[in-house]
């Protein structure tokens, strides 16, 4: 199977598209999608160990190729348990920055079970950052520097999300997403 037609990446391509994309959640995907720039990486890894392995590559795979804006590491097998994902965040936070990468490097984070602190699990602000799979999205901060330097009122962004996504409903994005797995 060749890899863009591996189902995980089928899946986040549907989410980006009708939720990330669709719904202007990040302003700046759009371009990317159309402009080819975004790097798909599956990573079977279940193991923390090797999957921090998997990030490791995907920064060495950024910094050899500056034609590719954006990587998502997509975690088809492991780190479904929302607890073991954010150790997994922790950790990839730490690697950016042994691997010599901070200010190099950012990342978002995205998991089906995502929740904000002090917000309930049902709220649907926790939609802005719930994608089909535990994902990783690894960005270029100068790229990010230059977008947002001619964008009105950047800091708004996560805010009108919020806003957005209560407006929306939670039920809004679980039959999204439920379309999605169905594929």
């Amino acid at each position: 199977m060749h890899d863009n037609q591996h189902p995980a990446i089928l899946k986040t391509q549907q989410w980006l598209e009708k939720v990330i994309i669709g719904l202007s959640f990040c302003p700046f995907a759009k371009k990317e999608l159309v402009n080819n720039t975004i790097h798909y990486h599956i990573c079977s890894q279940v193991r923390l160990e090797k999957a921090l392995e998997d990030v490791a590559q995907q920064c060495q795979y950024l910094e050899k190729n500056p034609d590719v804006e954006t990587t998502l590491i997509i975690y088809s097998l492991g780190f479904r348990d929302f607890e073991a994902y954010l150790d997994l965040v922790d950790y990839a936070n730490e690697l950016l920055f042994d691997l010599g990468f901070e200010g190099v490097f950012q990342i978002a984070s995205f998991h089906p079970d995502y929740v904000f602190e002090g917000e309930d699990a049902d709220d649907a602000s926790n939609f802005t950052n719930r994608s089909p799979l535990p994902t990783l999205h690894l960005l270029r901060e100068a790229s990010m520097a230059k977008v947002l330097s001619v964008y009105n009122n950047p800091e708004q962004i996560p805010e009108n999300n919020v806003n957005l996504a209560r407006e929306k409903g939670s039920q809004f994005f679980k039959q999204i997403l439920k379309q999605i797995h169905r594929r």
